[in-house]
């Protein structure tokens, strides 16, 4: 189950401003505590839930996005790859080499079918419009072993108490003045 939020931490008026600008404005969120599968694909897919929209007062204005994934994957061969978008433009990406995936954050497991990683990250973007603008994280899991990858789960999903529990992840867009 996922659920979006808008709002809903922002007093009316925004968060004001201190003596150097940079005010909270709004903020939407979405949190995912369900679970999603990521068979081995050669792209990048949505991670179901974890999407917002949020449309900037004036095109000045940057987004603060804060997004949280946790992921599960089941051996040294397993690498969930996550990439933040804006619309249709990746944002965030480390730079190209060789072909090595680009992606805005990774969740590596070295051969533990119990372990989540949670990858966290923080991006200032700049999309300079006052259009509705969608922020959204996808996952690629280009395995060259075959595995799957799992959001908020790990690979072997043990149902005895103390074994594997189960994660939660968000994405926070706020849009910041100055």
């Amino acid at each position: 189950m996922s659920q979006v939020r808008t709002n809903s931490l922002v007093p009316a008026g925004g968060i004001p401003a201190g003596a150097s600008g940079g005010g909270i404005i709004q903020m939407v969120y979405a949190i995912k505590t369900d679970t999603q599968s990521f068979a081995n694909s050669s792209s990048f897919n949505d991670v179901t839930g974890l999407s917002v929209t949020l449309t900037p007062r004036t095109s000045s204005n940057k987004v603060l996005i804060f997004f949280s994934i946790s992921a599960g994957n089941g051996s040294d061969a397993s690498h969930a790859h996550i990439r933040l978008v804006r619309g249709a433009t990746n944002i965030g990406l480390g730079d190209a080499a060789s072909n090595r995936i680009t992606s805005t954050g990774q969740c590596i497991n070295t051969n533990g079918p119990g372990m989540q990683i949670q990858d966290v990250m923080m991006i200032l973007d700049s999309p300079a419009t006052t259009s509705a603008t969608t922020y959204k994280l996808q996952l690629n899991n280009n395995q060259t072993a075959g595995q799957t990858s799992f959001v908020n789960r790990s690979t072997r999903d043990n149902d005895q108490t103390g074994y594997d529990g189960r994660g939660s992840s968000m994405i926070i867009a706020m849009e910041v003045s100055g």
